[in-house]
């Protein structure tokens, strides 16, 4: 395919994501980018993508290897999602979603995670960040840190404000581990904030998670089909936890019956300032940052132990999360 690199859309700590045009149809794509030498994890990206076919995950095109700068380029090209992530649609209206939208938004990731699961593949990062909008409503998108779900050991990836607690405690991170995302990527629709309320730093959030027995606080004043559906999503043993088929057959989503002419309703209620905060991004490659964290999540110490010197060593740990570098995914340097 020959094509035009367009614009910056989106960055990481590594590949950066551009719009493209085809210089022959002048079909306009995603296309993601980083050097080959470099290319492992998104060419493992590529893999999962282009096994996958679903009107709810963000479509596979091509890829191909371009010379740019005397540097060799490996390039992954996807559907373009015109109206950015769920979170920057939460943050230009300067509030959170009302219910029958988050219904309707919520339905169609679901329904992309039943593709998934389906397939033997987990996301392992399901946030406001990850899924992209359109016309046409919702995508799940950015498989870095999938991983098929048969393939062995695999090191824990994600962000640690959606991790489930078996994922916090370094443990298994599998489908149920996609669910307990949505359920906090439902809340955050709701209120415009964190799951995770008053805490801003990341010793003291992995703490929680892990070995608190509590789950996100599920908001009041949604519907009692909304606050089951969440119940079911945030339930802390993985095998309590509904699967994504399980959830379609669940009322609140099967009343969802929004079409896209309808997607208009947004309430005012400005959302709080924790959207900012580190805690809800991933680290883009842990080969990138030698960090406590790694060291910690990666240690052959038990999993109490790993967290617990999280927590005492919380200041250096704070430094490193507020480093002036933003990080976007946590992921280890195995390879798969």
């Amino acid at each position: 395919m020959d094509w035009i690199r367009g614009h910056t859309i989106g960055r990481g700590s590594s590949a950066a994501v551009s719009a493209a045009k085809s210089i022959w149809s002048g079909e306009v794509f995603a296309v993601k980018s980083v050097e080959l030498s470099k290319s492992q994890l998104l060419q493992k990206e590529k893999k999962i993508l282009s096994e996958l076919s679903s009107p709810y995950i963000v479509s596979y095109k091509s890829y191909d290897v371009t010379k740019e700068k005397d540097k060799l380029i490996f390039n992954l090209m996807m559907e373009y999602m015109p109206d950015g992530t769920l979170s920057d649609v939460i943050r230009k209206q300067g509030g959170r979603i009302n219910e029958p939208l988050i219904g309707y938004y919520t339905k169609q990731v679901v329904q992309g995670l039943e593709h998934l699961h389906s397939r033997g593949i987990a996301h392992c990062d399901i946030k406001g960040q990850n899924i992209l909008l359109s016309k046409t409503g919702a995508k799940i998108a950015d498989f870095g840190c999938s991983r098929w779900i048969e393939s062995g050991a695999n090191p824990i990836g994600g962000t640690p404000m959606f991790m489930a607690p078996e994922v916090a405690r370094g443990e298994e991170q599998g489908c149920p581990a996609d669910i307990w995302g949505l359920g906090c990527t439902i809340i955050e629709m709701a209120t415009g904030g964190s799951p995770w309320t008053n805490l801003t730093n990341a010793a003291s959030l992995l703490y929680k998670i892990a070995f608190s027995g509590q789950s996100p606080e599920i908001p009041k004043f949604l519907s009692l089909q909304a606050r089951d559906f969440l119940s079911k999503c945030l339930r802390r043993d993985p095998i309590e936890r509904w699967t994504a088929k399980q959830l379609l057959k669940h009322p609140f989503l099967e009343e969802s019956n929004l079409n896209s002419t309808s997607i208009q309703h947004f309430a005012t209620t400005s959302p709080t300032s924790i959207l900012d905060q580190d805690i809800w991004n991933s680290v883009e490659e842990l080969e990138t940052m030698n960090s406590t964290i790694l060291q910690k999540l990666s240690s052959t110490e038990s999993p109490l132990q790993r967290v617990r010197e999280l927590g005492s060593n919380s200041s250096e740990l704070e430094r490193i999360w507020n480093d002036d570098e933003r990080w976007i995914t946590i992921r280890s340097s195995s390879s798969e």
